[in-house]
């Protein structure tokens, strides 16, 4: 619950004793002076399992970033209370440590959550203990389309922010690493075939850039870096958002946004004899929105680029990649980023992996 209803219930009795003391003195209200009433704030239910509640201390982060930018008339909901953190913020949360999406869904357990906080807003990271337990990403994102369709019918505006899911590398499971990475893969496609013009889902990348060595303290759960990233990433989908809601932000929002700009950087994820797997990040560092992005991969020592996902590739005839957006991933807040995938082939013998990669911003 929002820390300012608290000083606002305060303040009534004080208001209701000045009109007292005014109104013997003719001091009433002209007609038609009413001040219209406030429109209530945006609520933004944060849902998902540990990494989300537990105590899931980006929620902090996130929130106190949101009041810097001059998003101040939200509110954070959930039937679950803030579970530390030190840092004042709105805790409220449906972060239910332990839980698989897929038994959310086949219990019902999600309705009577989202009647008791009625949120506006999704912004879901959801899976990771399905994810452990090796769930076949089918029934996750069957589990993901029944979320949804309880979430549209609670509010049928409501809009969902939807996390390809921080990496996971416990040392009890050596196949968890990849198993995120395959299910992440499918959610774009699951997301634009779920997505609607009047409730849409946008996908958030928490995936890329997060390293589990650094940034978690048990290859799961985050630790103060983890927390920042994963904050960062939900930031500007989320203020893209509230802007849409009619929550503009404050005055430190740019009036000329300049001309939108972007960069890449290649990172090489495994290697093997003959191939490797790489990804590379595409960043909005303008203060303009980005609509598009064209990424040129040049890989090096005469490696080819092979396949693509979350973008759309033209490979030439020397191995050089022109990767575009996927549609879902195109619109870039100032300062946000997305990222694509690549397998590339070597020769016999080459050298480590290595690209140069360049990127144009659509115009």
């Amino acid at each position: 619950m929002r820390d300012t209803r608290l000083l606002r219930s305060r303040a009534l009795p004080l208001l209701g004793l000045l009109a007292a003391l005014l109104l013997p003195l003719g001091l009433t209200a002209a007609p038609g002076a009413a001040a219209a009433p406030a429109a209530p704030p945006v609520r933004v239910m944060p849902l998902g399992d540990s990494i989300t509640g537990s105590p899931g201390c980006w929620r902090a982060v996130l929130w106190n970033r949101l009041l810097d930018a001059g998003h101040t008339d939200i509110d954070f909901v959930g039937t679950l209370p803030a579970q530390g953190c030190g840092v004042p913020h709105d805790g409220d949360n449906e972060g239910h440590g332990g839980e698989l999406v897929t038994n959310v869904a086949a219990q019902g357990l999600l309705p009577a959550r989202l009647a008791a906080t009625r949120p506006d807003i999704v912004v879901m990271h959801f899976g990771t203990n399905d994810v452990w337990s090796d769930v076949p990403p089918d029934h996750i994102l069957a589990a993901y389309t029944e979320l949804v369709a309880q979430m549209r019918a609670s509010n049928p505006r409501m809009r969902v922010l939807v996390a390809q899911i921080i990496p996971m590398n416990p040392a009890s499971c050596a196949a968890c690493a990849q198993r995120v990475v395959d299910f992440n893969a499918r959610i774009p496609g699951w997301a634009a075939a779920t997505s609607t013009g009047q409730s849409p889902i946008t996908v958030v990348d928490q995936w890329t850039g997060f390293d589990t060595a650094t940034d978690t303290y048990d290859g799961v759960h985050p630790v103060a870096t983890g927390d920042e990233k994963i904050a960062a990433r939900w930031f500007p989908a989320l203020a893209a958002l509230l802007e849409e809601n009619g929550d503009p932000g404050g005055p430190g929002d740019p009036g000329d946004p300049g001309t939108p700009a972007c960069t890449a950087a290649f990172r090489a994820v495994s290697a093997w004899q003959g191939g490797y797997q790489a990804e590379v990040t595409v960043t909005n560092t303008s203060a303009a929105p980005l609509a598009g992005w064209t990424v040129t991969v040049a890989p090096a020592g005469g490696a080819r680029v092979t396949q693509v996902w979350n973008g759309i590739p033209r490979t030439a005839a020397d191995g050089t990649a022109t990767v575009t957006d996927a549609g879902w991933n195109s619109g870039l807040a100032p300062g946000a980023s997305t990222a694509f995938g690549l397998i590339a082939t070597t020769g016999a013998t080459s050298s480590p992996p290595a690209a140069t990669v360049e990127c144009t911003a659509a115009s």
